[in-house]
């Protein structure tokens, strides 16, 4: 059970290289142009193993043309989202979501940092262009493992200026979270889309500052757990349910195939709709991929997001007050 999407057809125009292992979509919908703010994202039906599936990609730039454009990073080990769209050639015929926002940028602030690891740029990139419009103060830090992986790193510098700063880790130059967040202004928003440690990082770091929770707004592209990816077993009681997930499967995906109704929504470990009561798990551990429970709920262990999370082992799981 999880919120419906407006969908309707759309045609892949063109395609180009960004950054290596990047590839940018330019996505043009029939009908009417929809609208979108920064911070948008589509949902696009592909095929995995021949099955339909939906993978969730941000918006690049601003709305103007009509044009949905979105950038999608090569994964060898991704559960097949990625190699589907790299497989697609102009004139190709999609299914697309109208444009949703969960990370929307607000206005009037005093300040706004802006953080971006990798292909996390994309919604980044279209908050930046916003705020530079609009004549706001922020700074924009993006980070990645080598020069080659930064997407629009050029574009976005030729109109950034000095409000843009690239980190490269191969090159030793990395983030430094407690100063870079102490420079916000009081009243200041941050925003910031990447890996989950380096979100978790920037998180604990704001924190310590003793700065508002909800002026620090993320977004995951990605799921990146403690250990790799490997099947599991999963039990629901409640529900008379036991799968096993496979390395290339969510928790989520399995149990709704075995005819779980269970609630979700952004299937990125962001919202918390998914996140289940956990009973016991034997022979292993949790490996939690999201972003919604705290460090100190993933400490405990009582809770997992099934959309992102996996474990070792087998996990028992309750769906509490939620329907099965």
């Amino acid at each position: 059970m999880r919120f419906k999407a407006e969908w309707g057809p759309a045609r892949l125009l063109a395609t180009r290289d960004v950054a290596d292992g990047v590839r940018q979509f330019d996505i043009l919908p029939e009908g009417a142009a929809p609208a979108h703010g920064p911070g948008s994202h589509i949902q696009v039906q592909v095929l995995i193993q021949g099955q339909p599936d939906v993978r969730h990609y941000s918006l690049v730039g601003e709305a103007g043309d009509g044009v949905l454009r979105i950038a999608v990073k090569r994964l060898p080990d991704s559960r097949g989202g990625s190699a589907y769209m790299w497989g697609l050639e102009p004139g190709a015929r999609l299914m697309v979501s109208a444009p949703l926002n969960h990370f929307e940028l607000s206005v009037g602030r005093p300040d706004y940092l802006l953080i971006a690891g990798g292909i996390g740029i994309t919604p980044i990139s279209s908050m930046a262009r916003a705020l530079a419009r609009r004549g706001a103060p922020f700074r924009l830090l993006y980070a990645a493992r080598r020069a080659a992986d930064l997407a629009y790193a050029e574009e976005l510098g030729a109109v950034l200026g000095d409000r843009l700063t690239l980190f490269v880790d191969a090159d030793g130059r990395f983030i430094d979270f407690p100063a870079e967040l102490a420079r916000v202004a009081p009243g200041g928003e941050v925003y910031i889309c990447g890996p989950a440690p380096m979100m978790a990082a920037a998180r604990r770091a704001w924190e310590a500052l003793g700065r508002p929770p909800a002026d620090f707004r993320l977004e995951t592209f990605g799921a990146g757990g403690g250990q790799p990816a490997q099947p599991f077993v999963a039990r629901v009681p409640r529900l008379d349910v036991e799968v096993t997930v496979r390395a290339d499967q969510t928790l989520l995906s399995a149990l709704r195939e075995a005819g779980a109704d269970l609630m979700y929504d952004c299937q990125r470990g962001e919202c918390g709709l998914c996140a289940l009561d956990v009973l016991d798990v034997a022979g292993g551990c949790l490996d939690h991929r999201d972003v919604f429970l705290s460090e100190r709920q993933k400490a405990e262990g009582r809770q997992m997001c099934v959309c992102v999370s996996r474990a070792t082992g087998t996990v028992t799981l309750d769906t509490g007050h939620r329907p099965g």
